[in-house]
């Protein structure tokens, strides 16, 4: 019987495996990020580790929910409907996601952010001050965040010594102890907050329109200082990457036929059959090196005596 953590591996495996128009999973997306689905299946072929959530980095422009009155409920069209937090998080709305780089007009007059997050810009000054209950827009920046559960206590470890080496220094693990079970699952969180950064570009008035508080110039800025963090990000994912797959041995079970294989390139030599082929190699030239020194030291009458040695050794 597998263990549990075998279990839950070869179920994840299996989902991962659906074809592109079958999978979806709980993210605003409903799929896994491009620009991280490699590192996803190279970490899955690693027996200890399985990947259970993941986002490559983003960058989003997010309008905040209704705000929640004293009693956190507001009547809306007669029905109780619950509101969002502190901070306008549970019921807001994405104006624009994007996984990878943004692509910003060299000219400014090519330039049409307002448009793309669904923005109007004001025709005259609209009040600045803050009114209670507003909804904000934001518009975000978050590197990579992945969640990995190891096998064991030390398979954490390294993975959380990886994460932290390649610069995702808010990275931690839950799950240490087993709470009465025998077998300890941590659950390691790679992540950094140092890269994020939030800024407010406008709000919704009371007429529901989006009403941004910058202008072109000011939102092509902040998309160039999001690219430049994506730069940073793709960086320390490739180190993440070295540092972890330097640690994990490549997987020795058949659990690796529920992971789209990559195709071997002409000429490719497996590391481990290298390593045995070139000592066979160095056994065959140091039999070689004493059968003709023998052939050389013993006397002709002898020569029948060292054929059968030698058909003794490679026989």
């Amino acid at each position: 019987m597998p263990s549990q953590f075998e279990a839950k591996r070869i179920r994840i495996l299996r989902q991962l495996e659906l074809p592109t128009k079958e999978y979806s999973d709980l993210s605003p997306k409903g799929s896994i990020d491009e620009g991280i689905r490699d590192l996803i299946e190279e970490i899955n072929r690693c027996d200890e580790l399985v990947t259970t959530s993941s986002c490559a980095g983003r960058i989003s422009v997010f309008l905040e929910g209704k705000k929640k009155d004293i009693s956190g409920i507001e009547t809306l069209d007669g029905k109780d409907a619950p509101l969002a937090g502190p901070g306008g998080k549970g019921g807001g709305a994405w104006l624009f996601i994007s996984h990878s780089p943004v692509a910003i007009p060299k000219n400014i007059s090519d330039s049409n952010f307002l448009s793309t997050f669904d923005l109007e810009f004001p025709s005259k000054v609209d009040d600045p001050d803050h009114e209670k209950g507003r909804r904000y827009i934001h518009i975000k920046f978050e590197a990579m965040i992945l969640h990995v559960l190891t096998a064991s206590l030390e398979g954490a470890q390294r993975t959380l010594s990886a994460a932290l080496s390649a610069g995702f220094r808010e990275s931690g693990a839950v799950g240490l102890s087993s709470s009465g079970q025998a077998e300890v699952n941590p659950m390691v969180a790679v992540r950094s907050a140092g890269l994020a950064f939030d800024s407010i570009i406008g709000y919704q008035n009371e007429e529901g329109l989006n009403v941004s508080m910058v202008d072109e110039r000011h939102l092509r800025m902040l998309m160039g200082i999001a690219n430049e963090r994506f730069r940073i990000n793709t960086e320390r994912i490739e180190r993440f990457r070295s540092a972890l797959l330097s640690q994990f041995k490549p997987p020795q079970t058949n659990v690796t036929k529920f992971l789209p294989l990559k195709p071997i390139k002409a000429g490719y030599e497996d590391p481990e059959a290298r390593r045995q082929r070139k000592k066979m190699e160095g056994i065959s030239r140091q039999e070689a090196m004493r059968i003709e020194k023998a052939s050389t030291n013993y006397p002709k009458e002898s020569d029948s005596n060292l054929s059968r040695e030698i058909n003794g050794i490679f026989d």
